[in-house]
């Protein structure tokens, strides 16, 4: 199923944070949202999830299920790992009692074994690496097959390897679910390595469209400063962040 963005237009305390930008993402893409901090990267992702309800445009993605994957795993830290990754079929009413006490452990045990996590069910977060609790977040994602999987900086806050890791389960998971995927990044080996194509924003605005490669060869003054990381450019630092 596609993602499919029009005239999407955000708003908060008088500055237009999203400003009329259009966009899709066919299925089984896997779209990169690029940017400055304070462009509208994560209030995309929060508007298409239902956290947020835009103050003009349409988003169309049909009747599909859609996780996200947090900053920051968001796991809930007084329950161990099996209730967090089983939460939403617990919990939710379109699969609460859908499944017996045995049908959830088969469940969890087989998401964690797709992030390369097994035999971790009684352990708590903090009990947990950085990189461990990034893939509990990724394993909760997927236990609903759900037809989108929206990704904000999964790989923030981990070393090189660990993001690595991260950068491979992402792609993993697009291969084994054929999600159509939204991931925000900073990071040039994730959008390298998981992007299919890319935007970027500015002021509310999209300043380029593309691919990774196109990204890359900074014919543009946006392009240019973002990937060389400079001061100087068309695109001004703010205080500001969404």
């Amino acid at each position: 199923m596609a993602i499919k963005v029009q005239n999407l237009t955000k708003e908060f305390d008088g500055r237009k944070v999203l400003d009329n930008i259009s966009f899709s993402v066919e299925q089984g893409e896997i779209l990169s949202i690029v940017g400055f901090s304070g462009s509208g990267k994560s209030t995309i992702l929060k508007l298409i999830s239902g956290l947020l309800t835009p103050d003009a445009g349409v988003i169309d993605i049909g009747d599909g299920d859609v996780a996200m994957v947090f900053q920051y795993s968001a796991l809930f830290d007084s329950l161990n790992v099996f209730d967090n990754i089983s939460f939403a079929l617990q919990e939710r009413k379109e699969f609460r009692g859908k499944y017996t006490k045995e049908q959830l452990k088969e469940i969890v045990a087989k998401s964690l074994k797709t992030v390369g996590l097994e035999g971790i069910e009684d352990k708590f977060p903090y009990e947990l690496s950085g990189g461990m609790q990034k893939r509990v977040s990724l394993a909760r994602a997927i236990v609903t097959h759900p037809q989108f999987i929206l990704y904000d900086e999964p790989t923030a806050g981990l070393d090189p390897v660990a993001s690595t890791v991260i950068e491979d389960y992402i792609l993993r998971l697009r291969e084994e679910t054929k999600a159509t995927s939204i991931v925000v990044t900073h990071q040039m080996s994730t959008i390298k390595r998981c992007s299919d194509k890319l935007i970027m924003l500015y002021d509310g605005h999209i300043v380029f469209r593309g691919t990774p490669d196109e990204l890359l060869k900074q014919d543009n003054p946006y392009t240019k400063q973002f990937v060389s990381a400079s001061i100087e450019g068309p695109m001004k630092i703010t205080a500001s962040g969404f």
